[in-house]
Parts: structure tokens; sequence; C-alpha cells
């Protein structure tokens, strides 16, 4: 997972097999209002990174549908945007959209964890707790019988 520099740009390594290439995503840039000084004022270096989960060829069916469906919340029009500005130049918050994407779609990809299989409590377990249950009742009723001084 990360950011691999080729020849031809950067790409966008999402886990060992799948890496999104340079022409399947699409930037902008616009000024940026994090740090910079003067040079915000002047320098598109805020980072819009978009990547189109729908119409990707690269995505295998099964990964498609597993991203279009945890990333749902996300996606508008069947596309994910990425937006960095918190670095001063536009290559650094290229690499930092790239990065932030990678770590998206990775998540999104990883398999659901098994099903929790329903298991019984232990008797152990349910007498204790119907001890602290008549511990604590016991506490709340000395407290109702009390006078106030």
């Amino acid at each position: 997972m990360g950011v691999m520099d080729r020849a031809r740009g950067l790409q966008v390594a999402v886990n060992g097999r799948l890496v999104i290439p340079e022409a399947e995503l699409h930037e902008r840039f616009s000024r940026s209002s994090g740090p910079g000084g003067q040079g915000v004022n002047t320098t598109d270096s805020r980072v819009e990174l978009t990547f189109d989960v729908e119409r990707s060829r690269v995505l295998p069916d099964r990964l498609r549908v597993r991203m279009l469906h945890r990333l749902r919340g996300r996606l508008v029009d069947g596309r994910i945007t990425v937006v960095a500005s918190q670095h001063r130049t536009q290559l650094a918050n290229r690499k930092a959209a790239r990065e932030r994407l990678a770590r998206l779609l990775h998540d999104a990809t990883t398999a659901p964890p098994p099903k929790r299989r329903a298991t019984r409590r232990t008797r152990a377990s349910q007498e204790r707790r119907l001890r602290a249950k008549k511990a604590r009742a016991e506490v709340k009723r000395g407290r109702a019988h009390r006078t106030p001084d």
C-alpha cells in the first residue's frame, strides 16, 4: 500500500497485487488555505485526487462491488475524491493525496472479518453477575433508609 514512483508518474499501490495507474487518476489543483505565508496566495498547492471506482478498468468485479458498498457514503457518481493541502508544495500534497487514497482503497478492499459465533455465558459468569447485582441493590437499599442530617 502506498505510492510508487514510475517513469511516467506517480501510481497508487492499493495492495501487493492491485495498482491504480496514473491514467485512471484525475488531479485538480487550487489555492490552499494552509501553511505557506504569502506563497499561499500565488501557488496552486492544494490537490484534489479523484478515482472513478465504478468505471475503473483495473478493478476486478468482486473488488469493485466491495469498494462501492464500503465507500458508498463517500462516493459521488461512483467517484471518490481525496483532498490534500497540509503541505507547502504541490508535489508533497500530490504524494499525500495518493497515500490517503491508497489507504482508503486498501481498507475498502480488505475482506470482512469472519462472523462471530454466538456462545453461551458460563454458569460461573452468570452467578458472578447476579451476586454483583445483589450487592449493588443492597448499597442502594441502604441509602434509601438513611435519614438526612
